[in-house]
């Protein structure tokens, strides 16, 4: 072969090499929450491969950014509170808005949050809810109070999620004390009440514990707003309960992780994601809360009807934050422990 034409093949080669690897997104993300097809359009549309990974709590998706080699992770979705904490811990990447046109189409009411005052490093995706779930031709029993779970007929009916801070926050709520306190003797109560409510726990699940309840395995649950509005869809016998002693409300945000190798490629998918028509297609599977005021054109009245799904304001303001307790997180690790 002529020396000038390897010359060019091998130059071709390497260059070929470093546009496929340099057009890529490494993105972690919560289990069921951006539809394939979504990110299969967008692939298309960009020529972007996108390498998607997900995990089931705040506290392994801090575990997996804080061990991993820097520059595994270009984009991740954090809630609330984690974003104060890895802002804190510099694991996250300031947000350059010139680069997202469509951040306008993002309501108001869900920016410029406590956790991250001036988005400086956070833009709002979604809102999540945790709510109760019954099948009322089950389970008779009015039920509006985590207590209520407490009854010894719920054995094996309960489905709950596997998330330390839902799970403790759920127990100090029954309680009467704040869902996000520290203080060691009402976390040892919530620890006591939350291993009683186990007797009728079948299992911990916070990736589709809506599976369990579909399938009848389970007639009672804790779970996320949007896993209710599915199983809801499923079977009109479902009820969706907002306790009395309060819920937690949960806003996951689009964040760039520090040193991300594929930044411009994660400000296009950003981008992407915030089209109205994207967002609504998104919120369609996975029905949480909309925080888009341009996806609310094309949402159709299966969604808007749907309680669980779009829940109303007067609710969500009703709603607790879990908030960022620091280095006091030990103290929730070692109740965690000794609950499962």
């Amino acid at each position: 072969m002529n020396k000038k034409i390897l010359l060019i093949l091998i130059l071709l080669f390497i260059t070929t090499g470093c546009t496929k690897k340099d057009n890529e997104l490494n993105v972690l993300n919560w289990s069921s929450y951006i539809p394939d097809s979504i990110i299969n359009d967008f692939e298309k549309e960009t020529g972007i491969k996108v390498n998607y990974g997900s995990y089931s709590s705040n506290e392994e998706l801090l575990a997996k950014i804080s061990t991993s080699k820097s520059g595994t992770y270009d984009l991740i979705f954090p809630s609330d509170y984690m974003v104060e904490l890895m802002i804190k811990r510099n694991l996250i990447d300031k947000i350059d808005k010139n680069k997202i046109p469509n951040i306008k189409n993002l309501n108001k009411n869900y920016m410029n949050l406590e956790y991250d005052k001036n988005n400086d490093y956070s833009l709002p995706f979604l809102l999540a809810s945790t709510v109760i779930i019954k099948n009322k031709a089950i389970i008779k029993d009015e039920i509006n109070s985590y207590n209520d779970l407490l009854n010894i007929h719920y054995k094996d009916e309960l489905i709950m999620l596997d998330d330390q801070r839902i799970v403790i926050g759920l127990g100090l709520l029954a309680l009467g004390y704040d869902m996000n306190s520290t203080n060691i003797n009402e976390l040892n109560e919530a620890r006591e009440f939350i291993l009683k409510i186990k007797e009728n726990i079948k299992l911990f699940d916070s990736d589709s514990p809506k599976n369990y309840l579909i399938s009848k395995e389970v007639n009672l649950g804790v779970i996320w707003n949007a896993e209710a509005a599915l199983v809801i869809k499923n079977n009109p016998n479902m009820e969706v309960i907002f306790p009395d002693d309060g819920f937690a409300i949960s806003i996951d945000n689009f964040c760039i992780v520090k040193n991300a190798k594929n930044k411009e490629n994660a400000y296009k998918f950003i981008n992407y994601i915030l089209r109205g028509d994207i967002m609504a297609k998104i919120i369609s599977e996975y029905p949480y809360k909309n925080v888009n005021k341009e996806a609310e054109k094309y949402l159709d009245e299966e969604y808007l009807q749907n309680k669980a799904a779009n829940i109303p304001d007067d609710i969500i303001k009703k709603g607790i934050f879990v908030k960022n307790i620091d280095e006091k997180i030990k103290l929730y690790d070692k109740t965690w422990a000794s609950i499962k």
